[in-house]
């Protein structure tokens, strides 16, 4: 079986940016906290010198991240996430730094899931995780009806591609 694997095409949701922005505004603001506690206990106790010294240094690289994820990492990541799907396999392709490429053949496709925590609810978004024996990929930032009818998409093209007919899929509301 010889066919021509052409570049995905398939983009995920705009509303992506501001989700992962929202995300690593929470990450970061957990790190700056842990470390202002820290920084707190280093003058309430009278640490050593060198302590301030890497908690300042700790807080002034959080802000340099902070800022990066928040400003420039969410715009490239959604610009270059692409995914396709055809009766032979499922394309993944993302990254801008590291860029990773991933081909799934429908034949090893064992179970397909919706994931919608929190955030992607509120924005009305769902990830569609796709597994197969060796591992676990997903497609992030889809909307709900998107990842739906993705998901039951994949779980017909696998099952016809499959010796097994048994696919296993599920909803999953919390993250």
């Amino acid at each position: 079986m010889s066919f021509e694997i052409n570049e995905p095409t398939q983009k995920i949701s705009q509303k992506a940016v501001t989700v992962w922005r929202i995300n690593d505004s929470l990450k970061n603001s957990i790190a700056l906290l842990v470390l202002g506690i820290l920084l707190f206990l280093y003058y309430k106790f009278s640490w050593f010198h060198w302590v301030g010294i890497i908690l300042y240094v700790m807080i002034a690289f959080v802000f340099l991240i902070m800022i990066y994820d928040i400003s420039i990492h969410p715009i490239y990541l959604q610009r270059t996430w692409r995914y396709d799907i055809n009766e032979h396999m499922i394309q993944i392709k993302y990254g801008f730094f590291n860029r990773h490429h991933f081909i799934i053949p429908m034949s090893r496709v064992e179970y397909v899931n919706t994931n919608q925590g929190p955030l992607l609810r509120r924005y009305g978004l769902s990830a569609v995780i796709i597994g197969t024996i060796a591992s676990q990929h997903e497609i992030p930032a889809l909307s709900e009806n998107e990842a739906k009818e993705l998901r039951n998409k994949i779980i017909s093209l696998a099952q016809i591609n499959s010796d097994e007919p048994n696919i296993v899929t599920a909803d999953n509301e919390n993250e």
